[in-house]
């Protein structure tokens, strides 16, 4: 299965001689087999009420999931045994060795804190062939969170700030072999949030502290949008920083208009680039959501934000679409645009003169057009638009 040309597991070559298909069905019985293992460990003993987490079924797990990834209740069971491993190390009584006492002194951590460190960076580096592997295998990216969730836990928050860094160097990485991967747009979000609220100053403010990461993150989707303008998740990540971008800026009002005009500026620019990219009209309905009080899902980025004000934005969009439609006649998101932005303009200036309902009804038509199996879907919007 492949998503915008990545393919979700490394192309293999297929070879169809009857040597590769025996090679295959040893492959599948040795597989059934390592199955077979690791859940008939996995049960409950009847009697004991325990469960196998020796060392040996870890790495029967290992083996497995390397095989198939897929394969969550595997997942859940090796957390089980990891946990285990956690709580008795923890609680360990014995004194350690001398090389492990100065390695745990060098790091700065007590002897059972630093040997769960470093079960916790085994793992995490047993998970990177197969994130190379399988870049969009849920379970992996949820593995590593329940390691790093695991290391904030027990460990001092200035080792578990470094492991959450070392995070989001990687899924850098990741993001730049396929800089749409939505899984590693979702991680990066969830790793930044827990670096700010490590290394917040511990009173809950963090928009001020040396935790906050709003202006390298939105410098971040800058960068990636500039690499690759189709790339959805960086624009959903930018209209979710910009917020936040604003107060940690205390953004007075003309601070706020400008940044305004300028995010238009540079979506506008987008569009003019490839009209034909839906991810880019999101972004462009998003920054024209703003500009509505009454809409509860996008906080305003002008505040306040009134009549006159909409109805300058509407008309200046407005103008700016049309003239999209110069060697994009074709182009359905322009005539959406244009119907949408239209019906809006009308309701904040109901005598106003960009507009008329004839043009409306002409762009309406263009719609069914190029898009005839939606005619449902324009009854309803000539319907609701009263054209």
């Amino acid at each position: 299965m492949q998503s915008h040309g990545i393919p979700r597991v490394a192309a293999t070559t297929l070879d169809k001689s009857e040597q590769a298909r025996n090679k295959e069905r040893k492959q599948i019985t040795q597989y059934q087999a390592l199955e077979k293992d690791v859940v008939d460990r996995a049960e409950l003993d009847a009697q004991v009420k325990a469960k196998d987490y020796s060392d040996a079924t870890f790495r029967l797990t290992s083996q497995l999931l390397t095989q198939n990834p897929e394969y969550y209740t595997i997942w859940n069971y090796r957390r089980l045994i990891l946990q285990h491993v956690f709580a008795r190390e923890l609680a360990a009584d014995e004194a350690p060795s001398e090389q492990d006492a100065a390695a745990a002194d060098k790091a700065g951590l007590p002897p059972a804190q630093h040997e769960v460190l470093l079960l916790i960076k085994e793992d995490l580096q047993f998970l990177i062939p197969l994130l190379k592997q399988y870049p969009k295998c849920y379970w992996i990216w949820n593995h590593r969170s329940w390691l790093l969730g695991t290391a904030t836990k027990h460990l001092p928050a200035h080792s578990a700030v470094t492991l959450w860094h070392a995070e989001l160097g990687l899924v850098s990485k990741m993001l730049g072999l396929d800089s749409r991967n939505f899984h590693g747009w979702g991680y990066r979000r969830e790793v930044v949030l827990a670096i700010e609220r490590l290394s917040s100053n511990g009173d809950g403010e963090k928009e001020s502290g040396s935790g906050n990461m709003v202006e390298s993150e939105f410098a971040y989707t800058t960068k990636m949008i500039q690499s690759n303008l189709s790339n959805f998740s960086a624009w959903h990540y930018r209209s979710q920083l910009i917020p936040r971008l604003l107060s940690s800026r205390n953004a007075d009002t003309k601070t706020r208009q400008e940044f305004l005009d300028a995010e238009f500026e540079l979506i506008t620019r987008a569009l003019y680039t490839d009209p034909y990219d839906q991810s880019l009209w999101f972004y462009h309905q998003y920054l024209m959501a703003t500009l509505s009080p009454a809409n509860k899902q996008a906080e305003p980025v002008l505040e306040p934000c009134g009549r006159a004000e909409q109805a300058r934005y509407l008309e200046r969009e407005i103008g700016s679409v049309r003239e999209m439609l110069e060697g994009a006649e074709d182009c359905k998101y322009i005539y959406q645009a244009l119907l949408e932005y239209s019906g809006r303009y009308l309701e904040v200036e109901a005598e106003g003169e960009k507009v008329t309902l004839e043009e409306m009804r002409g762009w309406l038509r263009e719609l069914r057009g190029i898009d005839p199996l939606r005619e449902g879907r324009w009854r309803d919007l000539e319907r609701k638009m009263g054209l």
